[in-house]
């Protein structure tokens, strides 16, 4: 007997993508591609519209966009103006600081709270499967950064991995958006192969911590890596 057709799952037609992010995303790649400074006009409003093919409602959702950002400032009678440079990677992050670092410091700020929480919910949390996780991902970091002496990329699966064991998919949603910021320093931070090369112990205490089930523990030894991420920033922003 054929299935009726009422009773087959319907397919939805894909929701239309966000106009106001894509003219946002587009004047950060022409602020880029154009080497825009500070102190440059914007094309003026009418001009994006017939570019982009949207309305003017859109435009100005985008415009007030870099205005909350403190981006750009709208002169009257004269024009939109660029207060400081943007791109796509980071028109949807604060960008009202002056330099890397401040971006780097104030973003820690942040950082901190959340993440000295994500590893307190951890260690309560933690299952025997999310244990073995972590100790991969840290034991990988360890053998990279003895060998290398320095290990970007696994660290962050380090962390990744004591996110998860929070059971709280909003821990690792925030944290890896503001860990972005951090990312683009990792290859090389600030030209220094030994950025916080210091807190590379606290990581297995950290470890020990969650797996002992000691939340308290797990804030101190999360503080003790953030703080020397604070320091080093500072020292090499010198």
């Amino acid at each position: 007997m054929k299935a009726n057709r009422s009773d087959r799952p319907v397919i939805r037609p894909l929701p239309v993508m966000d106009r106001a992010r894509q003219v946002t995303d587009a004047l950060a790649d022409y602020v880029e591609e154009a080497r825009l400074k500070a102190g440059d006009r914007l094309p003026a409003e009418r001009e994006l519209m017939t570019a982009l093919a949207v309305g003017r409602s859109t435009i100005r959702e985008a415009i007030r966009h870099f205005q909350a950002l403190g981006v750009i400032e709208t002169r009257k009678g004269s024009g939109t103006y660029l207060l400081k440079p943007v791109s796509r990677a980071t028109i949807h992050m604060p960008l009202s600081f002056d330099t890397a670092h401040d971006v780097l410091l104030q973003t820690l700020e942040v950082r901190r709270g959340i993440e000295c929480e994500a590893g307190m919910v951890a260690a309560r949390r933690r299952t025997s499967t999310d244990l073995v996780i972590i100790e991969e991902k840290l034991n990988a970091m360890e053998r990279v950064h003895l060998e290398k002496g320095t290990s970007g990329p696994e660290d962050l699966a380090f962390h990744l991995a004591v996110y998860d064991a929070a059971h709280n998919p909003l821990f690792r949603q925030l944290l890896e958006q503001m860990r972005e910021t951090f990312e683009r320093f990792w290859a090389h931070p600030f030209d220094r192969q030994d950025f916080a090369r210091r807190s590379f112990p606290f990581h297995r205490t950290l470890f020990n911590a969650i797996a002992a089930g000691d939340p308290e523990t797990a804030r101190t030894e999360t503080l003790k890596i953030l703080a020397i991420v604070e320091e080093d920033i500072k020292e090499m922003s010198k």
